[in-house]
C-alpha cells in the first residue's frame, strides 16, 4: 500500500466514525466537536486531491467558521449540559431504512457510471484570479453573496439566542406589555 492510499483509509475512517458519532451523540456540544472532525478530515481529502483551494476554503469557512458559530451558541445559551432525548426504535428503524436505500441507491449509480482517465494535463490555477473574483463587487464577483451569507449567519446566531433566552419558540417566558 502506498502512502497516498494509507492517508485515504485513514481519512474515510475518520469521517464515518465521526459522522455516526455526530449523529447519534446524546450531548449537543460533543456532537459540534465531532461535525469539526467530519470537516477536518474532508479538508484533508480535498488535499490529497490537490484541491488546494476547496480544503482552504472548506478548513476556514466550515470547520473554522460555522462549528465556531454552532460551538459559541452553544456555550453562549447555557445549554452546554443538554442531552437530547433517547430516539425511539421505529425513528432508528426508518433511519436505518434510509440509510440502506441511500447507500444502495449511492452504490448502483457509482457502479454503472463509467469514469474515463483525463489525457490532458492539470490546468494551472491563477490565484490572483481567484482573489480578485472573492474581491469583486460587479459582474462575476463573489462579495455580495459572501456578505449575504454573513448577514445570514448573524440573523440565524442572534435569533436562535433569542428563542433560547424566552424558552422556546412560542415566547412562554416572555412577559406581555399592556397597553
Amino acid at each position: 500500500m502506498t502512502a497516498n492510499q494509507i492517508m485515504f483509509i485513514l481519512f474515510s475512517v475518520v469521517i464515518i466514525v465521526f459522522s455516526i458519532l455526530t449523529v447519534t451523540s446524546s450531548r449537543i456540544l460533543r456532537a459540534a466537536v465531532y461535525l469539526l472532525f467530519v470537516l477536518v478530515a474532508t479538508s484533508g481529502l480535498y488535499f490529497m486531491l490537490n484541491y488546494q483551494f476547496l480544503a482552504a476554503v472548506q478548513l476556514t469557512l466550515y470547520a473554522g467558521g460555522i462549528v465556531v458559530l454552532i460551538i459559541f451558541s452553544i456555550l453562549l445559551t447555557s445549554h452546554i449540559n443538554q442531552k437530547f432525548e433517547p430516539v425511539g426504535w421505529k425513528k432508528s428503524l426508518f433511519s436505518a431504512l434510509a440509510v440502506a436505500s441511500g447507500a444502495i441507491v449511492t452504490i448502483v449509480t457509482i457502479l454503472d457510471y463509467s469514469f474515463a482517465a483525463s489525457r490532458s494535463a492539470a490546468a494551472e490555477v491563477n490565484m490572483n484570479l481567484i482573489g480578485k473574483k472573492l474581491l469583486w463587487v460587479k459582474d462575476d464577483g463573489y462579495a455580495l453573496p459572501f456578505e449575504v451569507i454573513s448577514i445570514l449567519l448573524i440573523a440565524a446566531m442572534v435569533a436562535a439566542i433569542v428563542i433560547a433566552k424566552k424558552g422556546g419558540p412560542s415566547g412562554s417566558g416572555s412577559k406581555t406589555i399592556k397597553q
